[in-house]
């Protein structure tokens, strides 16, 4: 049986990667309406795998005899100055999940929860890769800034991108 605190944290967690999947989603339209294609499927792929992480918390509660509660999901940007201003807010956004996650895991702590310290292990794992790759494609994006074609590459890149199946 999971307590009221941790399930309620949990639920506010859901909402974080829910509002985390509209964000991708909304990124990916951004990249779709300035022809950046390959950076559009990057920010799909992204969206599906929030929606993963999301199912990954309600299958705990559910698992644990938690009950979910959703709550109102903010509405996202939906244009940004340029790809690189994007991942930069997506880099932004990640390190307050990491934030959010590291709350999490102290709680689960605190309240001596170790089936949710056990389950959050995977989200600090999971979170260390989101940052490092966004952080990888921000560098690539300084380092083409101007360039037509470098971007273009960039976006080939970004458009190999398979789905996740975690």
């Amino acid at each position: 049986m999971i307590s009221k605190t941790m399930e309620d944290a949990i639920n506010k967690q859901v909402n974080e990667e829910m509002y985390s999947a509209y964000l991708y989603l909304s990124m990916s339209a951004y990249f779709e309406s300035i022809n950046l294609k390959g950076f559009a499927n990057w920010m799909f792929v992204q969206y599906q795998e929030e929606v993963m992480h999301a199912m990954k918390f309600y299958d705990h509660l559910k698992d644990r005899g938690g009950k979910l509660k959703l709550y109102a999901i903010a509405e996202p940007p939906s244009q940004w100055e340029s790809p690189l201003d994007a991942f930069k807010a997506t880099l932004k956004h990640e390190q307050h999940i990491t934030k959010c996650i590291n709350d999490l895991v102290d709680l689960a702590e605190k309240e001596k929860d170790r089936a949710a310290y056990n389950m959050l292990q995977w989200f600090i794992d999971e979170q260390v890769e989101e940052e490092a790759n966004d952080e990888e494609i921000i560098a690539q994006l300084e380092m083409v800034e101007g360039s037509k074609n470098g971007l273009l590459m960039i976006d080939r890149e970004l458009a190999k991108r398979g789905a996740q199946t975690e």
